[in-house]
């Protein structure tokens, strides 16, 4: 039985590591730290064909963010060995697998006490992604490095312009429930952002007709 621990000790907080690498061990789940990827933090995929269980998780996300994480996807593996494919993803079953898998570690006080009582809140109804509920969001952004560099919608005014990673240009537009409309310039289609979505202020010089 291989021991991950000293690999993912640099990844997540040092007493979490021997947990997850038995998860590793006995699921024989294909582990992966990945690149980082705008649409999601990790991800799990069911047995196919020859492949057996695989999750990934980001490589650039803090410590803590990594652990939830990993919880979140190998809950999906727990609940698809439980039932297949038969229920939701993010269903009860999942939910309540996912509150199971944390509480060795929230035993284990290795989380910060404003993340502990942020997580305390999330698992009353985990939702699909730590991502959207904003508490356990902000309050993990607060670990991340350089984190008083970032810029997310929710922080600019209205009609304010900024750019993506990917040099897409946006104006913020007025907030819809959870979430903000946002123009895009070049193709004038509304889109709808996560207040938390990080960002690149601009300044836009205004042209007057004569």
């Amino acid at each position: 039985m291989q021991d991950y621990s000293a690999t993912l000790r640099k990844f997540m907080p040092e007493a979490a590591a021997p947990i997850i690498s038995r998860w590793i061990n006995d699921t024989g789940c294909l582990f992966k730290i990945s690149k980082s990827r705008s649409t999601k933090l990790g991800d799990y995929r069911a047995p196919f064909r020859t492949d057996g269980h695989r999750i990934s998780v980001n490589h650039d996300l803090n410590p803590y963010s990594f652990l939830i994480t990993t919880i979140h996807e190998f809950a999906h593996l727990q609940t698809w060995q439980q039932h297949k494919h038969a229920v939701k993803p993010h269903g009860k079953e999942w939910k309540t697998n996912f509150q199971n898998l944390m509480d060795p570690f929230l035993k284990l006080q290795i989380f910060p006490a404003e993340i502990a009582r942020a997580i305390a809140q999330y698992l009353e109804n985990p939702a699909a992604s730590s991502c959207t509920d904003l508490h356990l969001f902000r309050t993990l952004k607060q670990f991340d490095k350089h984190s008083d560099q970032v810029f997310t919608v929710e922080m600019l005014p209205e009609k304010s312009h900024f750019k993506l990673q990917n040099g897409r240009v946006f104006q913020k537009q007025e907030k819809v429930r959870k979430r903000y409309k946002c123009l895009e310039l070049t193709s004038n289609k509304l889109y709808l952002f996560h207040p938390i979505a990080e960002i690149y202020p601009i300044e836009i010089a205004h042209i007057h007709e004569k």
